[in-house]
C-alpha cells in the first residue's frame, strides 16, 4: 500500500517523478569486451528526474514536495535524508516494501551511457497519486515526468489547480490517453527525442520545432512549449511570442540532467506568473549550468 502523507505538505510545487541512486562513473573511454579501464572519476548522489527536478526548484528559491518511490532498503533511507538535507518536503514519498530502490549508473567518456534498474515498483501508481491529491491539489504547481506511467499522471493532471507542467512524452504519443492528458496541462517540455516522438518525423531545425510547437498550443489548451533540437539548441513558443536559443560555446563536461534544470527554471518563473521570455532564458541559463558539471544533480543557487 502507498504511504500516506500524515502532515499537511505546504509547498508550492510537487514534482511527480524519479528518485534514485545516482552512481556517476567518469572513463578515458569505455573498455572492449573483456576489458578494463580505471575510473578518472567517481560520484554517489541523490538522482532520478524527479529529485533532480525538486532539488533545481529548491535551489531557486521555490518549497518545494517531491512524489516519488523509494524501496525500504538501506539505499532508499539514505536518499530520502539527502532529500530533506536538500530542503525538499519529503512527506509524500512512497517507500514501497520488498522492494530495492532505483539505481542510474552514468557513465561519462566522450558521450554518455546509461545503466538503469528501474522497475515497475519503483514507478507511481495511481493509489500513490491519490493518496498525495490534497497536497497536489493545494500546490500552485504540479511537475509530472512522463517517465511514470501515464495513468498516474493523468491522475495528477486531474487533481491539479495550479500550473500543470509535464517533462518529456508519454510512451505512446498516439493515444488517446496522451492527448486528453495534454489538454489538462499547461507547459510541455520536451528533449529533441521526443519531440521528433511528438511529431512523428525528424525535426530539421528550429522553424520547424516552432510550428510543431505552434501546432501544440493550438490544439490542446497549453500557454508554453519548450522543444529542444538537435544541432542547434532550444525554441520556447507560447501563445504571442517565441524564442530561440541556440547552444552557447559552453565546455560539456555531461549533459545528464540539464532537461531537468531547464524544467526547474521554467516552472520557477511561470507558476509566479513571470514572463515567458524571462522563463526561456533562465531555462536555457539552467541547462548550461548543468551540463559543466558530472551527474545530473543541478546547482543553480548562482541564478536566483
Amino acid at each position: 500500500m502507498p504511504t500516506r502523507p500524515s502532515d499537511p505538505v505546504v509547498a508550492d510545487v510537487v514534482v511527480l517523478g524519479q528518485i534514485a541512486r545516482d552512481l556517476v562513473l567518469r572513463v578515458d573511454e569505455l573498455p572492449g569486451a573483456a576489458g578494463s579501464v580505471p575510473v578518472r572519476e567517481r560520484r554517489e548522489m541523490l538522482g532520478g528526474k524527479g529529485a533532480n527536478q525538486a532539488v533545481g526548484l529548491v535551489q531557486l528559491g521555490v518549497p518545494t514536495a517531491l512524489l516519488g518511490v523509494l524501496g525500504d532498503d538501506p539505499h532508499g533511507d539514505r536518499l530520502l535524508d539527502q532529500a530533506r538535507a536538500d530542503g525538499i518536503d519529503t512527506t509524500c514519498v512512497v517507500r514501497r516494501p520488498g522492494t530495492s530502490s532505483g539505481l542510474v549508473v552514468d557513465i561519462v567518456a566522450e558521450d554518455w551511457h546509461y545503466l538503469e534498474d528501474l522497475p515497475d515498483p519503483v514507478l507511481l501508481t495511481e493509489a500513490d497519486v491519490t493518496a498525495a491529491a490534497e497536497a497536489i491539489r493545494t500546490a500552485r504547481a504540479t511537475v509530472i515526468q512522463l517517465q511514470q506511467p501515464t495513468g498516474a499522471a493523468r491522475a495528477a493532471a486531474e487533481a491539479a489547480t495550479g500550473l500543470v507542467v509535464l517533462d518529456g512524452v508519454a510512451e505512446d504519443p498516439g493515444d488517446r490517453g496522451w492527448d486528453r492528458l495534454l489538454d489538462t496541462a499547461d507547459v510541455l517540455r520536451a528533449d529533441a527525442h521526443e519531440a521528433e516522438l511528438l511529431a512523428g518525423r525528424r525535426i530539421t531545425g528550429p522553424d520547424d520545432a516552432t510550428a510543431l510547437a505552434r501546432t501544440l498550443l493550438d490544439r490542446h489548451a497549453l500557454r508554453f512549449v519548450a522543444l529542444t533540437v538537435h544541432g542547434f539548441g532550444d525554441v520556447f513558443v507560447w501563445a504571442d511570442g517565441d524564442t530561440r536559443i541556440p547552444y552557447g560555446t559552453t565546455d560539456v563536461v555531461d549533459t545528464t540532467g540539464a532537461g531537468d534544470a531547464m524544467t526547474a527554471a521554467l516552472t520557477s518563473v511561470l507558476y509566479r506568473g513571470g514572463s515567458p521570455e524571462h522563463a526561456a532564458h533562465l531555462a536555457s541559463a539552467a541547462a548550461t549550468a548543468t551540463v559543466r558539471r558530472l551527474g545530473g544533480r543541478p546547482d543553480l543557487t548562482l541564478l536566483t
